[in-house]
């Protein structure tokens, strides 16, 4: 696939830091010195500045060789942070950025002690600020990843038999997913059974699957570092016509929240046309958590799909819409897509069957 364009992305940071008032900003989160610089080791420390540097340790020093053409790598015995730190130390710089969400009191304390010279600043969502909106070598990656998780599905309905484990289902899945080309799941492998179903996060158990009730499964791939998110609910056994209505209404939610998708819609009005699609079904009581999020290089990111959120989607975000409804005792049902925001609306990225599979 076409090469990410880091030095793109790493000069749009610099314009932030400018805005910021920041003499450099340290990147430790490896998801975003990934989105930066390409580099994929777990062990690094980017600062970025006038003079932006790499700091990883000897194990990656072929792989940072190979991976990052910009900025100048160094490899420190004495681990990437401490590294870091004495390259900021040497620059004498007053304020300097860190990552609000993702540095530990234990990092914040060794970076005080060791920069004392330096003001530290922890803007929040600097990064991520960038990465919500995708660039096209991205939607490329993440598209490939939603085609290869859709092509999977049929697969996974083959697998569901009344007495086979959830686990086993989830594990036939993972091992196709590795061959069809996946580097690994995005997340760990949601089967959830008859009333198990009725657990949002109902990671695969033991739990044998039931002769009758509700099956869902969320899962995704990653390909090309970038992630895929989908769910998908069937039902074991002829379905009742109550149940066959809360499909309906759920399926209905989903959809009225795909059509409100386009520039400048708030993210709260995408998540509100989906609750009074339910609010009219008098299902809303069962929808317990958000209609979606953002997916790029990590399966959950910026921007969240919720009622309380009143920022505008924007070209290039990619988003999950995905209501659902937990009837404690008696089974759930969600459907998750992946929601490219385009120039004029949105485009659907998931195209796997999503009417009521009755197996």
């Amino acid at each position: 696939m076409t090469s990410m364009d880091y030095s793109g992305r790493q000069e749009r940071l610099q314009l932030e830091l400018q805005r910021l008032k920041l003499d450099a900003i340290l990147i430790t989160h490896l998801p975003n010195v990934r989105y930066l610089t390409g580099f994929t080791g777990s062990a690094a420390a980017l600062l970025m500045g006038s003079r932006p540097v790499l700091v990883t340790d000897g194990r990656y020093a072929e792989q940072a060789r190979k991976q990052v053409a910009h900025p100048r790598v160094v490899i420190n015995k004495g681990g990437s942070l401490k590294g870091a730190a004495r390259e900021i130390a040497a620059r004498k710089l007053s304020r300097l950025g860190i990552e609000a969400e993702h540095v530990t009191v234990a990092t914040r304390s060794l970076l005080a002690r060791e920069l004392r010279g330096s003001k530290l600043i922890a803007p929040s969502g600097v990064v991520e600020g960038l990465r919500m909106l995708k660039d096209p070598e991205e939607v490329d990656a993440i598209r490939e990843a939603v085609l290869l998780g859709g092509r999977l599905l049929p697969l996974v309905l083959r697998a569901l038999r009344p007495g086979r484990s959830e686990a086993d289902v989830a594990a036939r899945l993972e091992y196709a997913a590795r061959r069809a080309g996946a580097e690994r799941m995005s997340f760990e492998t949601i089967v959830a059974s008859g009333p198990r179903s009725a657990l949002p996060h109902g990671i695969a158990s033991e739990a044998l699957l039931p002769k009758l009730g509700f099956v869902v499964l969320d899962y995704g791939v990653i390909l090309h570092g970038y992630c895929s998110d989908m769910t998908r609910t069937v039902h074991l056994g002829k379905p009742s016509g109550q149940e066959r209505g809360w499909y309906s209404a759920v399926l209905e939610a989903q959809l009225a929240a795909i059509s409100v998708v386009s520039p400048g819609a708030k993210l709260s009005e995408v998540d509100k046309a989906a609750r009074s699609v339910l609010k009219s079904s008098k299902l809303e009581k069962f929808f317990t958590h958000s209609t979606g999020h953002g997916v790029g290089l990590e399966v959950h990111e910026p921007p969240r799909v919720a009622a309380n959120q009143d920022g505008a989607l924007k070209p290039g975000m990619v988003i999950t819409i995905e209501p659902g409804i937990y009837v404690p005792g008696k089974g759930g049902i969600r459907i998750e897509d992946m929601v490219l925001v385009t120039s004029r609306g949105y485009e659907l990225l998931t195209s796997a069957r999503k009417d009521l599979v009755e197996l």
